[in-house]
């Protein structure tokens, strides 16, 4: 008796799980639902769109450039959402005895299934009408949709593939948690560039369209608007461009899934006696201070780099600050005091500097005795902040003159940027130890529930008292604009505004080391609720 056919089995597979994910609850069951109205909404109006751009010039340039931005949006989304589809894990049918060819086979087409393929059909097609002009460029649109979904498909397989192992660790969930903040950074960016194309209309996107028409999918959609105009050569190059790629990443997809069901992983290899040694110090322990500082430096900073809630807070941090005044002196609106978004956005992390310890906080807890201690442990968290806020502020400011061309305001607004940093990290560490909250380790929410009011008197409370302190900074920079003498002093400013600002991170340190050493049982208490 011979074995049934893979790939049916396959996709029955592929729609029982999906079909008992459902039922697993109500509220599971209607979330998708919602999902798949609004996605199937968003298409047809984008469908609707892209037929209303039929014979508008640049329209070509535009779909283009959607069709690349829908093929990166199939690469990169499996490394954000790894949980999405439970068959982007071939690792669970290796112990089954399939072939890899067979099984790229089956699972190509179980790819199929799905609101992403729909929504991608969708816009496929609608490129196609927007661009074919004649029996040719139909024709070739005829080949040209399922040609770029195919080649879509087959390169999220093939990333999600080569980075199984990834998605099913700890730097998985990791790259899930920053899922957020690209897509907050790519909606700035698609606001920046909606005003832009608003100002200048679709030709400003012919050169780049120009080189993404030869890129793998985009260049499938460019065939029908090649072969709209005749060059029917070109056309045929461009989709053996798209045809290519398709069977180099089924090549690659089969390739690694032959290492992966054949390759022993760390969970079968022996823990040999080396494994187990103790390993020498990192690079960066030996750069930092010893003692207490350099101790509580390195885990500050081995919490941004490994925690996920910590790493997500500072690279949107990072991010954003850089975003805003980069991208509005892009534009020819922005100024140079801008830059000062920079040091406020990073300040923020020496709010509830605790907090972020959660339940671990006890044992950092049982070395403070004293004022003393806690001093010490305050002002090394400070410095681990200051080793990043420090050089990425300047940077920041440095470019956003640059852009500009406004070097002789550099001066203030360093100076005023160090101010801000001061009074935020003297603001933080006070706060830090008057209104500690937890920070659940688990999904997406930053403030354990019941403790909301603190996170707002703690963040936007410390804020506004930041601002305030640094009002005689911003009263010198006022009077140096608005002064003729005061010209030839900017220098003055940046070297008023960092001692200023280092007043205040020590005076606001001082000043906290005590309440901290005295509220230890109510810190550890509160930051242990998530």
């Amino acid at each position: 008796m011979s074995a049934p056919a893979l790939t049916p089995v396959v996709v029955r597979l592929k729609l029982s799980l999906l079909r008992n994910g459902l039922r697993q609850s109500g509220g599971r069951r209607a979330a998708w639902i919602a999902s798949a109205v609004v996605a199937l909404l968003f298409a047809a109006l984008q469908v609707l769109g892209l037929v209303a751009l039929r014979g508008v010039g640049g329209a070509e340039s535009l779909v283009v450039l959607l069709v690349a931005v829908l093929a990166l949006g199939w690469a990169v989304m499996p490394l954000f959402f790894p949980g999405g589809d439970e068959t982007l894990d071939p690792t669970r049918l290796v112990m089954l005895p399939l072939r890899p060819r067979p099984l790229v086979r089956a699972l190509l087409v179980a790819s199929l299934v799905g609101i992403g393929p729909l929504f991608s059909v969708c816009l496929l097609a609608g490129s196609v009408i927007t661009v074919a002009r004649g029996a040719a460029a139909w024709a070739v649109g005829v080949v040209a949709v399922p040609l770029a979904l195919l080649v879509c498909v087959a390169l999220a397989r093939a990333v999600a593939a080569a980075n199984v192992r990834l998605l099913t660790s700890r730097k998985g969930r990791d790259l899930a948690v920053l899922s957020g903040l690209v897509v907050a950074v790519g909606a700035q960016v698609v606001n920046f560039g909606a005003q832009r194309l608003g100002s200048g209309g679709l030709e400003q996107l012919d050169p780049m369209a120009g080189v993404l028409r030869w890129f793998p999918g985009a260049s499938a959609i460019g065939a029908v608007h090649t072969a709209g105009e005749g060059a029917y050569g070109v056309a045929v190059a461009q989709l053996a461009v798209s045809a290519g790629a398709l069977v180099l990443l089924l090549a690659l997809w089969s390739r690694t899934l032959t290492r992966l069901m054949t390759a022993p992983d760390g969970s079968t290899l022996q823990t040999g006696d080396s494994a187990v040694r103790d390993r020498p110090s990192t690079g960066l322990a030996r750069l930092l201070p010893a003692g207490r500082t350099g101790t509580v430096m390195e885990r500050s900073l081995r919490y941004i780099w490994r925690d996920p809630k910590t790493k997500a807070a500072w690279v949107t941090s990072l991010a954003i600050g850089l975003i805003v005044p980069v991208f509005n002196a892009w534009q020819g609106t922005g100024s140079v005091y801008f830059a000062c978004f920079a040091a406020g956005m990073l300040g923020i992390q020496m709010y509830n500097q605790f907090g972020q310890d959660t339940s671990a906080f006890w044992m950092v807890a049982m070395t403070i005795s004293s004022a003393r201690d806690a001093y010490a442990e305050l002002r090394a968290r400070a410095l681990a902040l200051l080793l990043i806020t420090l050089p990425y502020a300047t940077l920041v400011t440095v470019l956003t003159t640059a852009m500009l061309d406004d070097w002789a305001r550099l001066p203030e607004a360093l100076g005023l940027s160090f101010a801000l940093l001061g009074a935020m990290l003297a603001t933080g560490a006070w706060t830090s130890a008057r209104f500690p909250y937890s920070v659940p380790q688990e999904g997406y929410k930053n403030v354990a529930p019941g403790q909301v009011g603190l996170a707002w008197i703690s963040i936007f409370g410390g804020m506004t008292a930041a601002a305030l302190l640094c009002l005689p900074v911003i009263a010198l920079t006022i009077w140096l604009n608005i002064s003729d003498a005061g010209q030839d002093l900017r220098l003055l400013l940046l070297l008023a505004g960092t001692a200023y600002g280092a007043l205040l991170t020590f005076g606001g340190l001082r000043l906290a080391a005590p309440r901290t050493a005295a509220r230890l049982p109510e810190i550890v208490s509160a930051v242990s609720k998530g």
